[in-house]
């Protein structure tokens, strides 16, 4: 009799598998036969496209990944585990369709990272969505910016001094000193709590942020990775479990130390007493964290597992992906010093003769157009969000033809702002692709380094303010010099772009 019934049972899971291949192979078919300029990856039964991945590390992940693009064109259909069929897209034209469409939404890698970030600003779809983008949104007002701005400034003069133990000309990483930099900076103007990651170094949670990463990666490109409920029988996900508990204490305790904060405040309001954060910057200022802890939805207030997820979602959002691309800035200023002298040039004129130690301004920032440039064109080589992901939640269309509801899209940022046809030499660094006459040439949807449409980066504003600030700094005090060639800089992925083994240069004081 059990072995009648497990004759059954596989003969039934050998049809069902049969059956989702011959119907999967028969979509893709389908789509190469409507959509003439995609192109199939090679694929074979069962384990789809995803034996091209021979190399397992984020950077082999990546380079194959992109590669295919080099390869086979722009517009791809690509297989999962058992053929299951989903889109790369790198052309602009393309792009505009997908990030239009009505019925589109977040991508299955968002899911993944559920466990982390919970279903915050950056996962929540619908009305949720909607309301914590409401309620965020006047944070990043250009007056709020202003503010944050002397904490920029103040933070980025502790990274300046602490640079000065390395300027020997000697080859050293300025990722991971950029990497407490900023998040001392997203900590303190964001969240209201003073972390001093530069001068204690928490490398606890900056680890776990890296390894947490690193395993949503390897889930994306996964045989698995359409069969969540598998993951939870893998060695991996217990080691995400342990860090994630990391990275959740870490952001319960920076709520905790506010809620403390407000607490104090309101009690030496009630006796009259100078509010103790006066002693630094004048003022105290209103963060997103205050904003979270005081909102009412329904007459109710955020409870703390809410607030946590939006103040993991900023702590990541507001420290990686500005790392990255200030890093990134130091290393190509550092191999071109005809572009470095420039923007040195730019800042003595409008900063001024003591830019060195001289307080920069919302005013001040706005005006450095060449760096602005130079900033831009850091995000074309090496964006910090390298690809995006959605998903058709209905029936949609491109180029006429009905692409059916659930098909992925990995839209690959990395891949198009490297597209040869749109950007000619693409590896040359060259900040002059965004003066204000090339820029009005640019194609639509070509450049989108902070994604595109209702759910673009609400933060990009403050990045930009934030990476200004360092560059100006750093650029001001130092002469950066190009590291030995046996540094040069290699990219991988997980959720940013990031440099493989660091980002390495030489400093000089000016």
């Amino acid at each position: 009799m059990f072995l009648v019934l497990l004759t059954t049972f596989f003969g039934i899971a050998i049809t069902w598998l049969a059956v989702t291949i011959m119907r999967n192979r028969a979509t893709v078919s389908k789509l190469k036969k409507q959509l003439p300029h995609f192109t199939v990856i090679p694929a074979i039964p069962v384990l789809g496209s995803a034996y091209h991945f021979k190399d397992p590390t984020p950077e082999g992940i990546f380079n194959t990944f992109t590669g295919f693009h080099k390869q086979y064109g722009r517009n791809l259909i690509a297989q999962g585990l058992f053929n299951v069929p989903s889109m790369q897209i790198t052309d602009p034209k393309v792009i505009e369709q997908i990030m239009q469409a009505r019925t589109i939404e977040k991508t299955i890698i968002y899911d993944f990272m559920i466990p982390w970030l919970g279903t915050g600003l950056a996962i929540s779809t619908g009305a949720k969505w909607a309301q914590r983008r409401k309620i965020i949104t006047p944070t990043f007002h250009f007056k709020i910016l202003e503010d944050f701005l002397v904490i920029m400034n103040h933070q980025t003069d502790v990274l300046i001094e602490k640079l000065k133990q390395n300027a020997n000309s000697t080859d050293f990483d300025i990722y991971e000193h950029v990497t407490y930099c900023a998040l001392d900076i997203i900590s303190e103007s964001a969240m209201g709590v003073k972390l001093n990651t530069q001068q204690q170094p928490n490398s606890e949670y900056v680890m776990a942020v890296k390894e947490v990463s690193d395993i949503i990666l390897k889930r994306l490109f996964s045989f698995l990775r359409e069969y969540k409920w598998a993951f939870q029988f893998t060695k991996a996900h217990r080691r995400q479990e342990e860090l994630v508990k990391i990275i959740h204490s870490f952001a319960y305790q920076v709520i905790s130390e506010r809620k403390k904060q407000l607490e104090d405040e309101r009690e030496r309001k009630r006796t009259q007493e100078k509010l103790e954060e006066e002693d630094v910057y004048g003022k105290r200022r209103m963060t997103l964290l205050d904003l979270l802890l005081n909102v009412t939805i329904d007459g109710k207030p955020l409870s703390d597992s809410d607030i946590r997820e939006e103040v993991d979602t900023f702590m990541f959002a507001g420290h990686d992906t500005t790392t990255s691309c200030i890093s990134f800035a130091a290393y190509y200023l550092s191999r071109d010093p005809t572009v470095q002298q420039r923007v040195y040039d730019e800042i003595l004129a409008i900063v001024g003769p003591d830019a060195k130690t001289q307080e920069l301004t919302y005013g001040t920032l706005q005006e450095l157009k060449y760096l602005d440039m130079v900033i831009k064109e850091t995000l074309r080589i090496n964006p910090s969000v390298p690809i995006i992901g959605r998903r058709s939640a209905g029936d949609m269309a491109i180029d006429g033809v009905t692409i059916p509801k659930g098909m992925d899209f990995g839209i690959l940022i990395y891949a198009l702002h490297n597209d040869p046809e749109l950007y000619p030499e693409p590896a040359r660094f060259d900040p002059e692709r965004f003066s204000e006459e090339a820029s009005e040439k640019r194609q639509p949807y070509s450049y989108i380094p902070f994604s595109v449409g209702a759910r673009n980066c609400i933060g990009q504003r403050y990045a930009m303010l934030e990476i200004k600030t360092v560059l100006v700094k750093l650029v001001a005090n130092y002469r950066l010099l190009p590291c030995d060639e046996r540094n040069k800089l290699r990219i991988k992925t997980d959720m940013t772009l990031k440099p493989v083994d660091g980002s390495f240069i030489k400093i000089v004081p000016r």
